[in-house]
């Protein structure tokens, strides 16, 4: 199951403006890997660990690496191109040597920024502020000082000197809903509830509440102000935003009543937090890593830097080191129903679905009233094909909804699509069309619905509307210009239904039913070289078993077109 972000960034600027001139990271690449003429010089018998722990690092195994690279140190403990790579490694395995290692580094930045955390976790206010002030202040720097300073001087007990710090920066021209953010933390701390009130509202503005950590913040704030239904409504809104987020809106409602952030550690927490959201979608997986480690470093109970952090372990398909991270969430966490959400679809993206489902299975007992925990489970049966036990589980799911509303429609749809793979299109269009009343303007049933209708050859002006309305609202969509194309193919108009066809392979050149559907259109032509070429084209892109056998028949026979399946359009 495809899950999105559960973050949103507030006015972050981009990577490169961030790091034009910042110290970077070494790159863990193994066209960096150095040679035995131009890298660092190493007596042999240490030299194989190093090449290991660099290449492990390129793989992503940061545990494997940071011992490779400890044992390549401990023979030559001084060699700056041994250090830094032998930190970025302990760094991002969670290792207490970073520590240490750190203090060997004076000019780069993640490692100054470790050294930070220990004088913050040590209450040594000023000497942190003395480290910070040191940092150069160019790139990443330069955007982190000022938010570091201010927590610096409120956790020294010096509140106005942190609030003035950010003040000029919360109504500026870059990133105000960065500043006003933890300017309303810092002036929540303090007692300073007009102005809390003030910039919390600016927070809301700037960036919605589509935010875990913004929702959480201004609900809390809500809440310990005496206003209920507010905090209520402000992370209900928030299920909206994400598929795992629901199972945890009545849960955050109840710890609601504590602050997002108690003390200035947690403050610097969050601006790492921050950052390393806004690095991960800017292709810069390894900045936000470290910047999680920082976080975590501070704050080991971080779920939400956890989560972020196995969501990135999980898309570089480290499904083991991203289930680890979520190993450690306690049962009494508000986000432990997300948490095991998470876990679940590690565990089948690792390759283990009976223990996903398994998983599922005991989360639903867990949480009696939420339907995320069967509706997960049965898009993982629907995606192995097994159509039958998904409509069960659909059921399930759709039996703990009280009364649907828009944002169910998704869970009538895939119920639909279920039914229509298990040979139930009675029950299928049933679903499809409660789907579309829920969701009148959603492209995707507008296609499914009118697709499945023209390829049965029924209600073909009903179904060519249908896919006429949804490719007004997405038109550089191929599945959805392909099914255009194939109702006109069913009209008749073969010429017309060539051109529509044509251009949906431009748009989708590597989907297997539209190459087949250009293939049927060409045999109608009478371009039977053509239409045999596309029928190949088809089967190179892993195409449905029974549109496998369909295509292999049309080329084994030279037959016209069959009747291929409607193609699973939900996942397009």
């Amino acid at each position: 199951m495809h899950y999105r972000t559960i973050f949103r960034r507030l006015a972050m600027p981009s990577l490169a403006a961030l790091m034009c001139c910042a110290a970077a990271p070494s790159d863990p690449s193994l066209s960096n890997l150095p040679s035995r003429r131009s890298g660092p010089v190493l007596a042999s018998g240490i030299y194989g660990a190093f090449l290991h722990g660099r290449f492990a690092a390129h793989q992503g195994d940061q545990d494997i690496a940071a011992e490779a690279l400890l044992r390549a140190l401990a023979a030559e403990p001084r060699n700056p191109e041994v250090v830094q790579p032998a930190f970025i490694a302990n760094l991002l395995a969670g290792r207490v040597e970073a520590v240490g290692l750190a203090r060997l580094l004076p000019d780069l930045q993640a490692a100054q920024l470790l050294l930070v955390n220990q004088e913050i976790k040590a209450g040594n206010w000023d000497v942190a502020e003395s480290r910070i002030r040191a940092l150069p202040r160019r790139g990443l720097t330069e955007l982190l000082q000022p938010l570091l300073l201010s927590w610096m001087q409120l956790g020294a007990g010096r509140a106005d000197a942190a609030l003035t710090i950010l003040r000029p920066l919360q109504d500026g021209p870059q990133m105000r809903g960065v500043y006003a953010l933890h300017a309303a933390l810092i002036n929540d701390i303090a007692g300073r509830n007009a102005e809390a009130t003030r910039l919390y509202r600016q927070v809301q503005a700037e960036g919605g509440v589509t935010s875990l950590r913004i929702a959480q913040a201004v609900a809390s704030w809500q809440l310990r102000q005496g206003q209920l239904a507010e905090a209520s409504q402000t992370l209900r809104g928030l299920g909206q935003a994400g598929q795992e987020l629901p199972i945890t809106v009545s849960v955050l409602l109840g710890a609601a009543d504590q602050r997002l952030v108690s003390g200035a550690a947690e403050g610097v927490a969050e601006i790492y937090l921050g950052l390393a959201d806004s690095f991960s979608q800017q292709d810069a997986g390894e900045y936000a890593l470290l910047l999680l480690r920082l976080a975590l470093d501070l704050r080991p109970d971080f779920t939400t830097a956890r989560l972020l952090m196995a969501e990135m372990l999980g898309a570089k398909k480290r499904t083991g080191a991203a289930i680890q991270i979520l190993a450690s969430v306690s049962v009494n966490d508000p986000l432990i129903g997300m948490a095991r959400l998470r876990r679940a679809s590690l565990a089948e993206s690792g390759g283990d679905t009976e223990e996903a489902l398994r998983e599922l299975e005991q989360l639903a007992r867990d949480y009696p009233d939420s339907p995320q925990p069967y509706a997960t489970q049965a898009d993982i049966l629907r995606q192995k094909y097994r159509y039958a036990e998904a409509v069960v589980a659909y059921d399930k799911a759709i039996a703990r909804i009280s009364a649907p509303k828009r944002g169910t429609w998704p869970l009538f749809y895939a119920r639909g699509i279920a039914h229509d793979r298990a040979r139930d299109w009675r029950q299928a269009e049933r679903d499809l069309q409660r789907a579309l009343e829920l969701a009148p303007d959603q492209p995707y049933i507008l296609n499914y619905l009118g697709y499945s209708w023209a390829d049965q050859g029924t209600n073909l002006a009903k179904a060519r509307g249908l896919i006429e309305k949804a490719m007004a609202l997405k038109p550089n969509d191929g599945a959805i210009t392909d099914s255009l194309g194939w109702v006109v193919f069913r009209q008749g108009d073969v010429v017309g239904a060539i051109r529509l066809l044509e251009r949906a392979a431009e748009l989708q050149s590597e989907d297997a039913t539209i190459n087949s559907h250009l293939g049927d259109a060409y045999w109608s032509a009478g371009r039977k070289r053509e239409a045999q070429v596309q029928w190949r084209r088809a089967l190179l892109f892993n195409p449905e078993p029974d549109e496998k056998t369909r295509l292999e028949a049309k080329l084994r026979e030279e037959a016209g077109p069959g009747q291929p399946l409607p193609p699973e359009r939900s996942v397009r």
